[in-house]
């Protein structure tokens, strides 16, 4: 694609792991055009020096925010911490398109911002027209958004396994548990003593328990799908790795249905899915080091041994399907571009 049509991209908070991530993809997108990073405490840096593995790369400096000039933009990344994004996007102009992969614009009440981010949303009025990311599930939303909220990690493991199936009434509604076990890439890259290689490595561990900040928008996906309010059991676990998310999920089956009813329409409701894949009962079990690095997203389904249950077990690489991956995504059905475009990078193995 010639320069003349490409999307000129800023990437706000570009120093971070999903930034970086971002980056990676965009630098061999074709229709790409990365023309400013912002980074605040790096600000004034070339961009290999906080992203050494991008040392060899043809890219901007870094800058403050505020000195982007957003004429020559296109389309913004947000990859700026939650309590951040919401006033720095509010001061972009409306001829910018928007992906915002921070919490701050994914749950559509307000005041269950506030419940649970422990502060008042900063911009209201932009939340009433942002449309949640979550692509497979609402791509014709996207088409035509100026500002997309990009799911978060956790629950887009979650919700893409169970979506189609509460829209199909194959699930009881009220007892469903959620299990996710993630890398410690999902807390960032900012220093912090929990996430110190002698506090995370040979061990794991529970947190955010009955209180994770992802539990509102894993129930607001769910609700809408079935048409009425659903609470979940969710528990995240940290795990002593970079990256991937494996997620479980016990279910209780509708009468009469079975997992391998589960597993037929999980087939055919992704069957035309270049990212999503349902995993055949003779298959190795999901596992996080068959989609990483890739914006794959792997689906098994099992009949549990005590009757009239199922158990769903997804995985995913939380930087790329769980964050950057999905912003691209994004980006291609927004602009009207192949949606695979930049993310045809297969999983590294070993």
């Amino acid at each position: 694609m010639d320069d003349a049509h490409k999307i000129r991209i800023a990437v706000l908070g570009a120093s971070g792991y999903t930034g970086a991530e971002l980056l990676r993809l965009l630098l061999r997108h074709p229709a790409a055009e990365i023309v400013a990073l912002t980074a605040e405490k790096n600000a004034g840096q070339p961009a290999g020096a906080v992203l050494p593995h991008l040392a060899f790369e043809n890219l901007p400096p870094l800058v403050k925010t505020g000195a982007v000039d957003w004429k020559d933009v296109d389309l913004a990344f947000g990859c700026l911490p939650h309590g951040t994004s919401q006033e720095v996007i509010a001061a972009i102009p409306k001829s910018v398109r928007v992906v915002d992969l921070s919490a701050d614009f994914r749950l559509a009440g307000i005041h269950d911002y506030a419940t649970w981010y422990g502060h008042p949303h900063r911009a209201p009025e932009l939340q009433k027209d942002a449309v949640y990311g979550l692509t497979e599930i609402y791509r014709d939303r996207v088409k035509g958004a100026r500002l997309v909220a990009n799911p978060g990690c956790y629950p887009t493991s979650a919700q893409l396994p169970l979506i189609p199936l509460l829209k199909a009434r194959l699930i009881a509604t009220d007892d469903i548990i959620i299990d996710s076990k993630s890398g410690v890439t999902g807390a960032g890259r900012e220093v912090k003593q929990a996430n110190l290689y002698a506090e995370v490595a040979e061990g794991i561990s529970a947190y955010g328990i009955a209180s994770h900040r992802h539990t509102p928008e894993i129930e607001q996906g769910l609700s809408e799908a079935a048409g009425k309010e659903i609470k979940v059991n969710f528990t995240p676990h940290l795990m002593p790795m970079n990256r991937g998310i494996l997620t479980t999920i016990y279910v209780k089956l509708a009468s009469g249905k079975t997992a391998d009813d589960l597993r037929k329409e999980l087939n055919r409701f992704y069957v035309k899915e270049p990212f999503v894949k349902v995993l055949p009962t003779d298959a190795l079990g999901p596992a996080t080091r068959y989609v990483r690095g890739s914006n794959g997203c792997g689906i098994g389904v099992y009949a549990d041994r005590l009757p009239g249950r199922a158990i769903l077990v997804s995985v995913l690489d939380n930087l790329v399907k769980g964050a950057s991956g999905q912003a691209v995504q994004n980006m291609n059905v927004m602009f009207g571009l192949p949606e695979t475009a930049g993310l045809e990078g297969l999983a590294l193995f070993p």
